[in-house]
């Protein structure tokens, strides 16, 4: 026998690995009474989950450390089956001794190779739907609200490689959302392939509120170099019809007939709202458009004289037609104090004095004034995904007075419908809201899975599962949105309550959970929600800010695209929607596929590489 194989050494690591598993065994009669409450179906995956947890109370670095200097597994993948891969390693170690060994107490359950993905799989394609050949993971689009009135756009996704669509219940309204779902439907009949529809409940989110639609203005500028000039003149189209949402550099005018009139080498002199008078040069004429060109910035509003001229002399007048309003917001600087209330507070950033002082705090209206009375002097408090921070510094009737601590030197715009994170504030709010529970009678007629927002306790899980039973809506899949430090925390509960009704999923929400935990601490986090839900044999959904440039601007970065490959531990990964969504489902769809071939889970797939030939 070779020395490394020391009987000593192998009956010390015996015993130290049969005190692990008698504490599984202990771990689990403890939890009796909860694994009772889950279906026998499911039980085995709570059973394992409770070994998983129990397993991660020793610190077996050392002993893994001297189980891969033997050649023998360090119980480092044992995730999917925990109580299997420690019986195996244990019996190895006995044989390695030259001894024969027997379980005393067996493994419950039928026998199952460690890493097995049987009843994870299972439940992957009762949530999600079937697999694409060649793509274990599925891929979420969040839907735009342009989907509820262009089918073409879902047809398109459901080709690209969409299984699942998401409709946040945040943003439109019943309308919108069921006009998307017909969509859905239709695409995935037509494509002959599943597609499932993910609801989402907005819950109980702290956001800014509505600081007023503002102006329907569109600016064009020329691009200039370092010195000031202009290298590229600005430029845009003038149209009889109104532009599809999103489409820059295209404005409608009010006659038609106006375009008509105009000829290459034609002047439009454009009133700006400040009253200040800009001249664009016409380029190109066409039917029913102009092609114009400007050497300086034009700020061009709706209802605004647009005058036609050739050779100094006035030919015709019409409008600018209706464009998309830009959003007002407030710029905040650190050092900046905000004052937060309820949704009647006027939005306001009071001008500052010589010193660069402002006269006063600005003025931020919240959707929920009722939790701002929960939080107390001392408290963070993040906004939009925290790009801004600071900390409460007094707390008024229905106000709280925010001093701002993190923002870049030259100020972040906060507008409307930006979230607010408080980390440290433990918030009593009801979960399902009741706006949550008026939606559900949407989802149980057309959803096939429900995201649960804001879930803190296994208390809201039960009573998610009472108000769908409630509607009918008991075959419908919950999604735990992890996305609060409370819902980390309690996740192995929430996911023994979860098993009690499969189907049953969990989505990493990213973003919020980012700014919960830490920015420094999201990528240790994430990597223990992934480890506790395949020890609970549960699908994970990977979300927030995959391929979210490509998604915006066309073209993805180098570090999105690295995280994308990442998602491939995920069961599902979701987009966001974006003007160039169709490209980033058709590219992460190749990237999943080739990562698929590298990895699954946390294991490393050892196909033949060719790269090195």
């Amino acid at each position: 026998m070779p020395a490394r194989y020391q009987p000593l050494l192998l009956a010390e690591l015996a015993t130290r690995l049969a005190e692990v598993r008698a504490r599984l065994l202990e771990s689990e009669r403890e939890r009796a009474a909860d694994l009772e409450q889950v279906p026998p179906r499911e039980r085995d995956s709570a059973r394992n989950l409770v070994h998983y947890l129990a397993l991660r109370r020793f610190d077996l670095r050392p002993l893994q450390r001297q189980l891969t200097a033997l050649g023998l597994s360090s119980l480092g993948r044992c995730e999917s089956q925990v109580l299997p891969s420690v019986d195996a390693v244990l019996a190895a170690l006995h044989r390695l001794a030259g001894r024969d060994w027997s379980l005393e107490t067996p493994a419950a359950g039928p026998p199952a190779l460690p890493g097995d993905p049987g009843n994870l799989e299972r439940r992957t394609i009762e949530l999600l739907g079937p697999a694409r050949t060649g793509r274990p993971s599925r891929i979420m689009v969040t839907m735009p609200s342009t989907a509820a009135s262009d089918p073409g756009l879902v047809a398109g996704l459901v080709e690209a490689g969409m299984d699942v669509a998401r409709i946040n219940s945040a943003h439109d309204d019943i309308t919108t959302w069921t006009a998307i779902a017909r969509h859905v439907r239709e695409a995935s009949a037509r494509a002959g392939r599943p597609c499932r529809i993910l609801f989402d409940l907005s819950g109980p989110k702290l956001r800014t509120a509505e600081f007023g639609a503002g102006a329907a203005v569109l600016r064009v500028r020329p691009r200039r170099d370092t010195r000031g000039l202009v290298i590229e003149p600005g430029w845009l189209r003038l149209v009889a019809e109104p532009p599809v949402p999103g489409t820059a550099g295209i404005v409608p005018v009010l006659d038609p007939d106006w375009l008509a009139l105009a000829r290459p080498g034609d002047l439009v002199e454009v009133e700006e709202p400040v009253g200040r008078r800009r001249r664009l040069e016409v380029l190109q004429a066409g039917e029913g458009e102009l092609l114009c060109t400007c050497l300086r910035g034009v700020r061009l509003e709706s209802g605004r004289p647009l005058r036609l001229l050739r050779e100094g002399r006035e030919v015709a007048v019409t409008k600018v037609g209706p464009l998309a309003r830009i959003p007002d917001r407030l710029r905040v600087y650190p050092g900046d104090e905000l004052l937060l209330g309820n949704e009647s507070l006027a939005p306001a950033a009071p001008a500052r004095d010589e010193r660069g002082r402002r006269a006063g705090p600005l003025q931020v209206p919240t959707t929920l004034g009722s939790a701002l009375g929960q939080v107390l002097p001392g408290d963070p408090v993040w906004f939009d995904d925290g790009r801004i921070g600071g900390v409460v510094t007094e707390r008024g009737p229905g106000t709280l007075r925010v001093r701002i601590d993190s923002a870049p030197a030259g100020g972040a715009p906060l507008g409307s419908d930006k979230g607010i994170n408080l980390p440290n504030t433990r918030l009593d709010l009801p979960r399902p809201t009741a706006r949550d529970i008026h939606d559900l009678e949407f989802a149980v007629h057309w959803a096939d899975m429900v995201g649960f927002s804001f879930v803190e306790q296994p208390a809201d899980v039960l009573r998610l599962e009472d108000l769908l039973a409630a509607r009918g809506g008991e075959h419908l899949g919950i999604v735990l949105k992890i996305e609060t430090r409370r819902a980390f925390e309690a996740l192995p509960q929430l996911l023994l309550t979860g098993l009690r009704s499969p189907p049953l999923g969990v989505m990493l929400a990213r973003g919020d959970l980012a700014v919960e935990v830490g920015f420094a601490r999201l990528a240790e986090v994430q990597e223990q929600i992934l480890w506790l839900c395949e020890a609970a044999q549960v699908p994970v959904i990977w979300a927030t800010q995959v391929l979210e440039t490509l998604a915006k601007t066309g073209r993805p970065t180098r570090s999105e695209v690295s995280d994308a490959a990442m998602a491939v531990s995920a069961e599902c990964v979701m987009l966001n929607k974006g003007p160039f969504i169709g490209d980033a489902v058709r590219m992460l769809d190749d990237v999943l596929r080739r990562m698929q071939e590298h990895h699954s889970k946390k294991r490393s797939m050892l196909r033949r590489l060719r790269s090195f030939d």
